[in-house]
């Protein structure tokens, strides 16, 4: 038989990142993170930001988890996060009710979070908005949560299909929310430079009226590639 667990389970606090390192990934596009990571490492395509003109954002991921219809935990973590850290919840992708509104959104700016990224839903848009904060969840209800528990603070979470552990760094823009495990913070933010560089040039090409990628026009003059007539 299972025994009632604690309403909540919290780790006020853990080791982060330099917030100095962090904060090179400003204004990155999630792409060329993307890009660095070798092509993997975004939260599913569903968690998009709610407001189109406040999406981007970089932080040190910390970690709630609630159960479906309720936001005990993510009102809880407010008492123990620092600036430059995102809240980002693990809500089990529910999307009958939001965890997260506008007093939230406010409370946290307040705090000095960076961004809040729920996989679950968000409510009071306009309040959002005014808020200035950006918010990335699965999309916008009215429907209100209930605020019960149980609920994890500070702990590893699974959320949009991704691990993340307290001390990740979260980016985020309009093509979604992308998590780097904290000790690769580095490596990225020394590959975005030549990744932006080799973007740029492939886009000079493609701006002078290139149709094929060259790479590519050679692997079709190979004989790796088998024609069928």
């Amino acid at each position: 038989m299972i025994k009632d667990p604690p309403l909540l389970t919290i780790r006020r606090d853990f080791p982060r990142p330099d917030l100095a390192l962090v904060d090179k990934l400003l204004g990155a596009q999630t792409g060329h993170v993307i890009d660095a990571l070798m092509g993997r490492g975004a939260l599913n395509a569903a968690i998009k930001p709610v407001d189109p003109a406040c999406t981007r954002f970089a932080g040190i991921a910390f970690p709630v988890e609630t159960f479906p219809d309720d936001n005990l935990a993510i009102l809880a973590s407010l008492a123990f996060v620092k600036p430059g850290d995102v809240i980002v919840v693990a809500g089990e992708g529910f999307t009958r009710s939001a965890s997260v509104g506008d007093n939230i959104a406010m409370m946290a700016k307040n705090a000095g979070v960076r961004a809040i990224v729920i996989d679950g839903m968000a409510r009071d848009l306009d309040g959002i908005i005014a808020a200035g904060l950006p918010v990335h969840a699965r999309g916008i209800t009215p429907n209100s949560c209930v605020k019960s528990g149980p609920g994890k603070v500070g702990l590893p979470i699974v959320a949009g299909g991704m691990a993340i552990a307290p001390g990740d760094v979260i980016v985020g823009d309009r093509d979604g929310t992308v998590v780097i495990p904290q000790g690769r913070v580095a490596d990225i933010i020394a590959q975005l430079d030549d990744i932006r560089r080799l973007e740029g040039e492939m886009q000079a090409k493609i701006r002078a009226g290139l149709v094929c990628p060259e790479n590519i026009r050679a692997l079709l003059a190979s004989d790796k590639t088998h024609y069928v007539e």
